[in-house]
């Protein structure tokens, strides 16, 4: 019997590749995705596409019924960080509740491992590098809804005997990417801004430092972490070591793309200065391999970025609140501020 893997998010940028890694290693894969962010193309052609939410309960336990999933891969998630406070309702329905929904259906029908894309955002303003041992204090309620999933699956393993491994990514970005999403993964905006003939945009000086992660440093250790027992019920930072300032990317992008470094700096918005993590626990579970260098990734998605072209930018439509909208958002939004 093969095994069964359900991947939520599985059209979007980080989830498709997942499913690409996880069929390639002999799993089953249904994908769940409600194309809010992803792309239906992006879902692998040996994968059984699921058009829905992780919301709707009744789906998500109707597909543990009929598919008696083996593994749960959950990445399904709005992560806009620094827009989810003003869209707080909503981040917390896709982000919490949507994954309460997967762990309940996971625990009734006996989920062998529920492995969960947390994000560094747990960690709030945390001196850097941020390690696992920090107690986190996220931030923003993006960062507070994936802590609290961390921390139900940690009581769901206590009171059910769910097991699960966490990965807390950063700064992802790569091919697939969706880049006409306005409010988040900087790499994919400045590309999308240089081919729309418009200058790249920077929220306040661009001294905030991070460390960007491409896809491939990240999807394989993912799919392969339910291998490995010393994983069960851990949590691991994953990603790039050497953080760069926003600035130094601007224009790391610009040379890959072929075109000047145009840049207009926006105000300042509320967010963690710098934020990057250490990656020895993870190192020392699944192994150390050489990552790909900034310039190498970036290069790497620029080419498939020209292939693909431009697309439109969407505007989130439902802000609940308005006190403190940046303006460039609330401008796009078109509300008062």
């Amino acid at each position: 019997m093969p095994v069964v893997s359900l991947v939520t998010g599985g059209a979007g940028f980080m989830g498709s590749h997942l499913a690409d890694h996880l069929i390639a290693d002999g799993h089953s894969v249904v994908v769940l995705d409600d194309l809010s962010g992803g792309f239906r193309e992006n879902v692998p052609n040996q994968a059984t596409f699921v058009h829905g939410s992780v919301t709707d309960h009744a789906l998500v336990n109707r597909l543990f019924d009929q598919y008696a999933f083996d593994y749960v891969y959950h990445l399904a998630a709005y992560a806009a960080e620094g827009l989810s406070h003003f869209i707080r309702r909503f981040n917390y329905t896709n982000n919490l509740i949507g994954s309460v929904n997967l762990i309940n259906a996971s625990v009734h029908h006996n989920v062998r491992c529920f492995v969960f894309t947390s994000s560094i955002a747990v960690y709030g303003a945390g001196q850097s590098p941020m390690t696992e041992q920090m107690i986190p204090v996220p931030e923003d309620p993006y960062g507070i809804a994936k802590f609290a999933v961390e921390q139900d699956l940690r009581v769901s393993h206590e009171m059910f005997g769910l097991d699960y491994v966490i990965f807390r990514p950063h700064n992802v970005y790569g091919e697939r990417q969706n880049i006409g999403d306005r409010y988040r993964n900087v790499v994919g905006i400045f590309m999308n801004q240089l081919l729309r003939g418009e200058p790249m945009t920077i929220f306040g000086d661009g001294t905030q430092q991070r460390a960007f992660t491409h896809i491939d440093d990240v999807a394989p250790i993912i799919a392969r972490s339910v291998e490995y027992a010393a994983a069960r019920n851990q949590v691991f930072n994953v990603g790039a070591d050497v953080p760069y300032t926003v600035s130094d990317l601007a224009q790391i992008v610009a040379n890959a793309m072929g075109y000047g470094c145009d840049v207009r700096h926006l105000g300042p918005r509320n967010e963690v200065k710098i934020a990057f993590s250490d990656h020895s626990k993870a190192e020392s579970i699944f192994g150390r391999h050489e990552r790909v260098s900034l310039q190498d990734g970036v290069a790497r998605m620029a080419e498939w970025v020209r292939s693909h072209g431009a697309r439109e930018s969407s505007v989130f439509n439902g802000i609940e609140i308005v006190r403190n909208l940046p303006a460039s958002w609330a401008q796009l939004a078109q509300v008062d501020v």
